[in-house]
């Protein structure tokens, strides 16, 4: 998952994509780092600014989560 994130974000700052995120940039970090899981709502709104679906970026393509045992903010 953290590449998936991160590869969304491409060249695009950490500060900048949580700005519009509504998120501090350690919050970003946290998440792009599987340090911890984002609510549902952050989720749709990661996946809405990436114009990906929440499985996309979220789940493995065997269908489990991304972030087994996280914190979920």
């Amino acid at each position: 998952m953290r590449k998936k994130l991160i590869d969304c974000r491409g060249k695009q700052s950490r500060q900048k994509v949580a700005k519009e995120l509504k998120i501090t940039p350690q919050m970003l970090g946290a998440i792009e780092r599987g340090d911890r899981t984002p609510s549902l709502h952050l989720a749709k709104k990661i996946s809405d600014y990436y114009g990906l679906s929440i499985d996309d970026i979220f789940f493995t393509s065997d269908g489990h989560d991304s972030f087994p045992d996280q914190h979920i903010l």
